[in-house]
């Protein structure tokens, strides 16, 4: 296939990007290279996806209509996996109107291209953030989630909606996946993990929030990555057993449209999360205990049944495993610096 990955600079999209190159498939990739973290970062990954052939690189900005138009009529991509949006919970609280553009002025453009030129799937990443209030673990998609406690979230549920619309009005069929904490190597800087590593390395405390009690489904990136390339070929079709008297907000008895979580499918305490980073590293963390911020949750936790089903996704890769293999990469990436 020719397949259209935006974001595919970020952490996600360069792992998606590389796993689709070695599968056989042609990528394009859409990233404007951002200042958000460390460009440094995100420039490394392209070099490395430059170096195949098959991919090629489009350095433009989603809210460019003009310019993603001329992309999606010049390639007439057979499949779309949206990975491009402003990231993170906490920055949505400073700069609110850099995720509206980004995320919602973005992925309209996205569905505006693929409506013009009607790709086979369009497969695009929501979030376990918008479970929002809701407190019953674990989050099932079938579950409703209408009360999102941040912007980043609410832009997400926007997404879906969207998709949705679309889905239903130009017969463009849509998967959602709602991610779990996603980490592993070549992760974001603002991430967890990897301010955790940074500071342990250098005798800095790491700020805890809720006191190290928070519960997270932490997912690997690898098998988000397995999950993302199982839904490709497999786009969904209007489910004959919904009913608009008892509606199913995963699925949609009027268009070609669904919602997924990939998680891991278990909770890690965030203490249990640092003891296996103290493991690896060799090293004693200083912890600085914090109460939560503003916009996080006290739980999460990923109910992929349905997601087994449709897909046969089995996560299976334990923090044991896979923060192991993020503080490899990390000293090996950061070792000379």
């Amino acid at each position: 296939m020719a397949i259209l990955v935006t974001g595919s600079a970020g952490f996600i999209g360069f792992h998606l990007s590389r796993r689709l190159l070695a599968l056989g498939h042609e990528v394009v990739g859409v990233d404007n290279l951002n200042p958000y973290y460390d460009p440094r970062l995100k420039a490394d990954r392209l070099a490395l996806l430059e170096a195949d052939p098959r991919y090629r690189h489009a350095h433009l900005d989603l809210v460019d209509r003009d310019a993603i138009a001329a992309l999606f009529a010049e390639i007439r991509p057979e499949a779309v996996v949206n990975l491009a949006a402003q990231a993170g919970v906490r920055y949505s609280l400073e700069k609110p109107e850099v995720y509206v553009d980004s995320n919602v002025v973005g992925f309209l453009n996205i569905l505006e291209g693929c409506r013009a030129v009607q790709p086979r799937h369009l497969v695009f990443a929501s979030t376990s953030s918008a479970y929002g209030a809701n407190g019953a673990l674990p989050f099932n998609i079938h579950d409703s989630a209408n009360h999102p406690i941040t912007l980043y979230a609410a832009t997400k549920l926007a997404n879906e909606g969207m998709a949705h619309a679309y889905a239903h009005l130009f017969g463009v069929p849509a998967t959602g996946f709602r991610f779990f904490t996603v980490y592993g190597p070549w992760g974001r800087p603002d991430m967890a993990l990897f301010k955790f590593t940074k500071a342990i390395l250098e005798g800095q405390p790491i700020d805890v929030y809720g006191e190290g009690r928070m519960q997270r489904d932490f997912t690997y990136v690898d098998d988000i990555v397995e999950g993302l390339v199982a839904a490709i070929p497999r786009p969904p079709a209007p489910d004959p057993a919904w009913r608009a008297e008892a509606p199913d907000p995963a699925t949609s008895g009027v268009a070609p449209w669904r919602l997924l979580n990939l998680g891991g499918g278990r909770r890690v305490e965030l203490m249990r999360y640092i003891q296996v980073l103290e493991e690896k590293l060799g090293r004693k963390a200083t912890l600085n205990l914090l109460p939560m911020q503003a916009g996080d949750v006290a739980r999460t936790e990923a109910d992929v049944e349905e997601t087994h089903r449709v897909l046969d996704y089995t996560p299976n890769t334990p923090v044991e495993v896979g923060v192991g293999r993020f503080v490899d990469w990390y000293l090996e990436y950061y070792g000379d610096r």
